[in-house]
């Protein structure tokens, strides 16, 4: 025991250890890049809020990172302010600055330091409602074009927001104009932002032991104090535009800056709310997807599964933490979360202590911020700015195939740059209902089609039957539809159809896989039935679902609309069999075929089993062996699992052959007619019954025991053989038919 004791103790302190390094190594993440954020999104106010935007960003990383986990959050991820944040908050800004806004007249950059927050808290409530609605699941089936051109919209974004930060162009100066005039660069930060990029990019290769974003950040910090030993001037801290220079002062500073700003909430008026609506919309479905995609990818390294929903709402508790501190929205990014698992990281302990170190850091670094250069800070944006653009979307345009999904990437991109982030969710989400009506339009709603000549029903056919059913089969179709029906499928599924409306005498729809039907799709139903009614052909309906996944009761709507009517050529049929055993009956009767003793019992010479029995005159000694039995309608004839050594030869009525299955249930496996015989299984090799036989009308049998017709054979030695291979001649004609629909309905 007290070694057992010592090794749990000693595997308790490996998880608290690799928790604590999981938390420490994101740590070295996420704040370099929340400050980062911060201050691209509060450098639209002017030079003098970039401190106050580095606070900001920090205090997103601290609420967020402890309170996502709290509130559920999955295993392993790290909550933080992210990438797409920056271009919405950042143009929310400078468009109240500039009185852009519809309604609002330029704000003040104090009044913008209110919206903001309430911007965050609008974005958490509605990630809080998506979660309670259930719309994790929907969000993940945005199409991947569309987030993919989200994805590279704000990194071009990013990037062209953070450009001029990197040449230090003075505020205002155009971005284009200011790349053709290199006298206004600020050279000392162009160096260090390209030391910082260019270590990023070269860490990967050098060492793992640190993240690359810490690195940089050590390394445009040396190289800025290294080129200060040479230019004194860059080594005095007021009035630096080129660090990020004095931040809040301490705790107490950032807490009465929140409660200015949220008593200030009480005088905007409902114009300067409305302004911040759409962008927190925007900023709900991006940070929703931005959170969901880390997930899926942690997941698979972890072979766990997550709840969308619940992580949805854990990140809506978050960002409304967040906003209540004036910290930067986010989600879960991915970048923070890799590092996390990758250094030991497995339970949400990681992701508290991730919040709290990033709190210990504000509290006793805080002073030392303010030294960071903005252009390093802009060369780590810059760097993850390019990572988020989906340079694999490139290689769409080589295949005719994707050149559309390209052109639905590139099209939110532009949108992106062009207009703003706002406008291209509307667009994003447009294309995304125009991707999905596409693919359903390229696909077909017709599962499997078939005629009657290669499909038939359960319903066992004498050879006359069988021989009118092939040759007048072709005049039924049997379509299994799926999927939905609805305006993007109606034409294909017309135009798949036509032919078969012109010739056929049934056209039989198999809809149990149908997951919806809109109008569209009824009324090219009521079509179907006027074409067909015309020709005094039917439209049948099987296996109505009675609830879709929409809720809707089909056979209800049909009725509703008309489509189900007495006066029109329709007919509904509970099973795909029973619709199949109609239409052949109609084609039976039309070809003046009646069943054989379908009024009056069959003799035994009606029977093809017993064809050629007569002429040797073995029949009427058969005869003798064989006893009559009687049974009513729905009356059971044997159950499976009954010992019984009979063959029954059914003279009048229908049988039924039943395999039970579930509890209450059981699966038609033939339905047999006068002609026909059923038990030959038992009959030929003496073990129980595996089926159900029930008389479906009142029935009239002839039953031949085994016993009794061995005793037969004795005396008749040529009348055994001659019915052993006239059974095994009949067994041999059902197992033809069967391989030949299996393999039509194989290839159909």
């Amino acid at each position: 025991m007290p070694v057992e004791r010592a090794a749990w103790k000693l595997n308790r302190l490996g998880e608290v250890r690799g928790e604590l390094w999981g938390g420490f190594a994101a740590l070295l993440v996420a704040v370099p890049s929340s400050i980062a954020y911060g201050i691209a999104i509060y450098t639209v106010l002017g030079a003098s809020y970039v401190g106050q935007g580095a606070i900001a960003g920090l205090l997103g990383a601290i609420v967020m990172g402890i309170v996502a986990p709290l509130t559920g959050g999955a295993p392993r991820l790290i909550s933080a302010p992210c990438a797409p944040a920056v271009p919405i908050m950042a143009a929310l800004g400078a468009a109240l600055v500039a009185g852009q806004r519809s309604g609002v007249g330029p704000l003040s950059p104090s009044q913008v330091l209110v919206l903001w927050p309430l911007a965050t808290l609008l974005t958490g409530a509605l990630q809080l409602l998506y979660g309670a609605l259930g719309g994790g699941r929907l969000i993940k089936y945005i199409p991947f074009p569309v987030a993919s051109g989200y994805s590279s919209g704000v990194g071009v974004l990013m990037v062209l927001d953070q450009a001029p930060k990197l040449l230090g162009l003075p505020r205002g100066t155009p971005l284009w104009a200011g790349i053709a005039a290199p006298g206004s660069w600020a050279w000392p930060g162009v160096v260090v932002g390209l030391v910082t990029i260019g270590v990023m990019l070269g860490a990967p290769r050098l060492t793992k032991a640190l993240p690359p974003s810490i690195l940089g950040v050590l390394a445009g910090v040396a190289t800025y104090f290294a080129w200060g030993a040479f230019a004194p001037g860059l080594l005095h801290f007021e009035h630096n535009r080129l660090i990020i220079g004095q931040v809040a002062g301490g705790v107490g500073a950032v807490v009465g800056s929140v409660g200015e700003q949220w008593r200030a909430l009480g005088g905007l008026r409902w114009a300067e709310l409305e302004v911040v609506l759409v962008p927190a919309v925007t900023l709900s479905v991006l940070l929703s997807i931005d959170t969901l995609k880390t997930v899926v990818v942690i997941d698979t390294l972890g072979r766990s599964r997550h709840d969308s929903d619940r992580e949805l709402r854990a990140q809506g508790c978050a960002n409304l933490a967040a906003a209540l501190v004036g910290g930067v929205p986010g989600s879960a990014p991915l970048g923070p979360a890799l590092i996390n698992v990758n250094s030991g990281g497995r339970t949400n302990w990681s992701g508290l202590f991730e919040g709290f170190l990033a709190l210990g850091t504000l509290v006793l670094l805080g002073s030392l911020i303010g030294w960071v250069p903005i252009a390093t800070l802009a060369g780590i944006l810059i760097v993850v700015a390019c990572r988020m653009v989906d340079w694999g979307s490139l290689q769409l345009v080589r295949q005719r195939s994707t050149v559309l999904d390209f052109g639905v990437s590139l099209m939110v991109v532009v949108v992106a740059v062009g207009w703003g982030l706002v406008i291209a969710t509307g667009v994003g989400l447009g294309l995304a209902v125009l991707l999905f009506i596409r693919e359903q339009m390229r696909g077909s709603v017709i599962r499997r089609k078939v005629y009657g000549h290669q499909l038939s029903s359960k319903r066992h056919r004498l050879p006359p039957e069988r021989e009118v059913l092939r040759r007048d089969g072709p005049r039924t179709c049997v379509c299994e539809l799926h999927g939905n029906l609805f305006f993007g499928t109606t034409d294909r599924l017309f135009t798949e159809l036509e032919s078969d409306l012109q010739q056929c005498r049934h056209l039989l729809l198999d809809l149990r896989r149908v997951q919806s039907v809109d109008y569209t799709a009824a009324h090219l139903l009521e079509q179907f039935e006027a074409l067909l009614t015309a020709r005094q052909a039917y439209l049948v309906f099987a296996q109505l679902p009675n609830h879709l996944p929409t809720g809707r009761d089909l056979a209800a709507y049909f009725s509703q609309l008309g489509l189900v009517n007495p006066t029109r050529n329709v007919r509904l049929f509970d099973s795909m069999d029973e619709a199949l055993e109609w239409a052949e009956d109609q084609l039976l009767a039309a070809a003046g075929v009646a069943e054989a003793g379908a009024e009056a019992p069959l003799e035994l010479t009606h029977f093809d089993l017993l064809r050629e029995f007569d002429s040797d005159h073995t029949l009427a000694a058969l005869r003798s062996c064989l006893r009559e039995q009687t049974f009513a309608a729905n009356q059971t004839i044997y159950r499976a699992g009954d010992h019984g050594d009979e063959l029954y030869l059914i003279r009048r009525g229908l049988v039924r052959i039943l395999l039970p299955a579930a509890p209450g249930r059981h699966l038609l496996i033939a339905t047999f007619g006068p002609g026909a015989f059923f038990g030959d299984m038992a009959f030929l090799d003496a073990r129980v019954r595996s089926a159900d036989a029930v008389a479906l009308t009142a029935t009239d049998l002839l039953v031949l025991s085994r016993a009794a017709f061995n005793q037969l054979s004795i005396a008749h030695p040529v009348l055994g053989a001659k019915m052993f291979a006239r059974l095994a001649r009949a067994l041999a004609i059902r197992l033809r038919d069967t391989d030949e629909e299996l393999r039509w309905l194989q290839e159909s």
